[in-house]
Formats: C-alpha cells, sequence, structure tokens
C-alpha cells in the first residue's frame, strides 16, 4: 500500500455503500487528500438514491490515528504562520463531511479497529451506529500537541456521554479501551478482532434491507431533538409518522406482520 492509491475508497454491496479509510502505512492519519475524499464521497452517498445504508471502515491496525502530526510538524518548520492560517479551512472542509454523515437520510455504521482518535473519534461519533473490535482504544488527544478540540468533538461528545465524562476525556487526553467505550455509551457493540468486518457488515446490511424511508425519519427526529421543545417534538413524531403511514413500506410491514413472513421493504 502505497499513498499513490486513493486515501478513501467507495464500493458499493448492492444498497449498501462501503466506505474504507485506505491509508495504513500512516495508521490512516488524516491527509488533505483524505479530507476532500471523505467531504465528496459521503456527498455522494448522501444523495444517491440507490444507496440505503453506509458503512465505515478502515484499512490495517488502526482505525484513524488523527491529524497528520509530522505533517503539522513540517509546515510549523516551514511557515507557522501559513500553518495557523490553513488551519481553519482545513476544519471547515472536513466538518462538511460529518455534517452530511449526520443529516444524511441514510443509516451509516461505523467500524473500527485498534487506534481511534481525534477526528477517528469524530467519525465514529457522527456515525449512528459504531461496532468496534476488542483491540480498540480511543483518545482526543489535541491537548499533548497544545491544540483545542475539532471534529465537531467538543458538539458531540457531550451529547453522547455528558459533559462531566466529554471534560475528562478532552482535558486529560488520556486513553481509554474499548469496553470503558461501552459502558459510556460511546460504542453500541463490542466484538472480537476477526469478526470486526462480518459484524458491521451484517448490521448495515440489514439497515439496507429495512423500511428506509422510516429509518431516515427515525435518524432525522432522535438528531434534531436536541433543538426542540416537547411540543414541538411530538408534533414532529406525529407528522413523520403520517408520512410513514402512507409508504409502500408500511403497507408491506403490516402485511408480512399478518401473513407471518419476513417483510421485504423497497424504502418508499
Amino acid at each position: 500500500m502505497t499513498d499513490a492509491e486513493p486515501h478513501v475508497t467507495l464500493t458499493r454491496q448492492d444498497a449498501l455503500a462501503v466506505l474504507t479509510l485506505n491509508r495504513p502505512q500512516a495508521r490512516n492519519a488524516l491527509s488533505d487528500e483524505m479530507r476532500h475524499l471523505l467531504t465528496e464521497l459521503t456527498h455522494r452517498c448522501e444523495t444517491d438514491p440507490a444507496i440505503r445504508a453506509v458503512l465505515l471502515r478502515a484499512e490495517g491496525e488502526t482505525f484513524m490515528a488523527g491529524g497528520d502530526v509530522k505533517g503539522f510538524h513540517s509546515a510549523i518548520e516551514e511557515d507557522q504562520a501559513a500553518h495557523a492560517a490553513r488551519v481553519e479551512t482545513r476544519i471547515i472542509t472536513i466538518h462538511q463531511c460529518l455534517y452530511q454523515i449526520r443529516r444524511m437520510p441514510k443509516p451509516v455504521v461505523v467500524a473500527a479497529q485498534g487506534g481511534v482518535a481525534g477526528l477517528g473519534m469524530s467519525l465514529l461519533m457522527a456515525a449512528d451506529l459504531a461496532v468496534v473490535a476488542e483491540d480498540a482504544f480511543f483518545t482526543l488527544a489535541y491537548r499533548h500537541i497544545g491544540l483545542s478540540g475539532d471534529g465537531c468533538s467538543t458538539y458531540l461528545l457531550p451529547r453522547i456521554v455528558g459533559e462531566r465524562r466529554a471534560l475528562e476525556i478532552a482535558l486529560l487526553g488520556e486513553r481509554f479501551d474499548a469496553a470503558e467505550a461501552k459502558a459510556i455509551g460511546l460504542v453500541n457493540r463490542v466484538v472480537p478482532r476477526a469478526d470486526l468486518d462480518t459484524v458491521a457488515r451484517r448490521l448495515a446490511q440489514s439497515l439496507a434491507d429495512g423500511p428506509t424511508f422510516a429509518l431516515a425519519r427515525s435518524k432525522r427526529l432522535i438528531r434534531n431533538s436536541w433543538d426542540a421543545s416537547w411540543d414541538e417534538q411530538s408534533h414532529r413524531e406525529a407528522e413523520l409518522m403520517a408520512e410513514c403511514a402512507a409508504t409502500d413500506d408500511h403497507r408491506e410491514g403490516v402485511a408480512a406482520f399478518i401473513e407471518k413472513r419476513a417483510p421485504r421493504f423497497t424504502g418508499h
């Protein structure tokens, strides 16, 4: 594997799109190419109607080591002012990728192994479901190189684990393992490393085969609930449930239940 190969790839398995971080020789540290490809390919997944679910995974022993610190060092030695000026633009670019993951109507599953650091944690938190290997470990290590958090980590983390635990993770920059990640609600499932790809693909495929019209509305309701009052949220639930009740998937789901068979959903 060399840097001549794409740093992110997109493959298809029926209605499931598989995005793969593909820079294992650098522990999938975020490069400019990876940043732009992640933004481009998540947009493609969001807008392609043939894609009904997305799996985000990584080649190699490490899911993502975070930022390219070696690249930071070279840029600082060359011209620190120019390096600092580029940081904002780079962060805005990758934030668009995270925004697309969260807003797309398709379920997004992340499968992670080994190190999950910095932006790697942000990608995991932005996804809808997270499956990790038993060898996974996590850290927001920004403090160790004199930086505050990016990748929407300061937004996502307290909403998932609570403010006090988020402050501990961000301010101390300590590593924690997969068992602790599950205990605090950061991940959904912890599996043996050998089973990671199989379990994650099976989960993602089950979502792709599901009633994706309804799943999209469940995702939207939960994602937007933080900004809604009780009255607003209850009305949104009623409105979107009515939309789902008019779909072929609802008709099929009810018929399958009555006929005691597996439903065949189409996402319409």
